[in-house]
């Protein structure tokens, strides 16, 4: 059936706003390449607008060759993946349980689930938690806290809801267990949701910086955030190693934009991968009861 001319219009409308709204959106990321791009006097001169002046790779040349900031890197990338995979194993094992109708304390559980989600813990009794558990100064403190979220068990708990009972009941005639359940036939069919709780555990672990700021103090553990933050408000941090500031074609504003880059472009390369399960998996988890 042909749209009717007012859903054209509707459609073109909106369609043009979501376009306006994504260009409004990538001018700031675009200035920030431009001038991680640019040279030392073009950035000094504020010339740069939404295209690199006088083009020079100096700035990630010397991004790159930072051991700190690859040290930085690769904690957080680690922490990332294992924290992810953690969490999505956990999840699911708690999720499938509370999505069975003959779980005895499944309506507890869930009841305190959703508590645990409205009402977060006070700053000042988390922090002696944590520290209670041998989580200060430790880098675990990057990945344990993160590894449940009631939000995501919630939608995984939603999605295993909408299972197949007949497939389940076929499987267990055949002597199938509850693991062997989960693992052999819910989770390999519940790519959909896998992918977006994946995207959204891994957001909070790459970005996370409120959690190493309090219980980290170790410089060799800081994560990436903390250390964009150091070369942020340092100069003498960014700058450090750096040979005569006069023979330079960088300066602190274009490293600065270079290693905001630096980090953001992981999570940016990784999503339009996980993209076309991310609306799926989303809408099946949270509107469906």
């Amino acid at each position: 059936m042909s749209a009717s001319k007012g859903e054209k219009v509707f459609v073109g409308v909106i369609t043009g706003l979501l376009i306006l709204f994504s260009i409004v959106a990538l001018i700031p990321l675009v200035s920030v390449i431009s001038t991680s791009l640019s040279s030392k006097s073009a950035v000094d001169m504020n010339l740069v607008t939404l295209w690199p002046k006088e083009f020079t790779l100096d700035s990630w040349m010397y991004i790159v060759d930072r051991p700190d900031l690859w040290r930085s890197f690769f904690l957080t990338l680690s922490s990332t993946l294992i924290g992810t995979v953690l969490a999505l194993l956990l999840t699911a094992l708690f999720a499938y349980p509370l999505s069975k109708p003959e779980f005895r304390w499944g309506s507890v559980i869930m009841m305190a689930v959703v508590i645990a989600m409205i009402f977060k813990a006070p700053i000042i009794p988390y922090f002696l938690t944590v520290r209670g558990i041998g989580l200060y100064d430790n880098p675990l403190v990057l990945v344990i806290p993160h590894i449940l979220n009631p939000f995501n068990l919630i939608i995984m708990r939603t999605f295993f809801k909408q299972f197949s009972k007949e497939l389940e009941e076929a499987a267990f005639l055949e002597g199938c267990g509850y693991f062997r359940m989960l693992f052999q036939f819910v989770l390999p069919l519940s790519k959909a949701v896998l992918a977006t709780l994946a995207l959204f555990y891994g957001v909070v672990l790459w970005n996370q910086f409120q959690h190493p700021l309090l219980f980290l103090q170790d410089t060799n553990w800081f994560p990436l955030q903390i250390k964009i933050r150091q070369f942020i408000t340092d100069d003498s941090v960014i700058m450090a190693g750096a040979a005569s500031t006069m023979d330079l074609n960088y300066n602190a504003r274009t490293l600065r934009a270079a290693t905001v880059i630096f980090a953001i472009v992981p999570i940016i390369a990784v999503y339009p991968f996980l993209q076309k399960y991310f609306v799926k998996g989303a809408m099946i988890g949270s509107v469906k009861g």
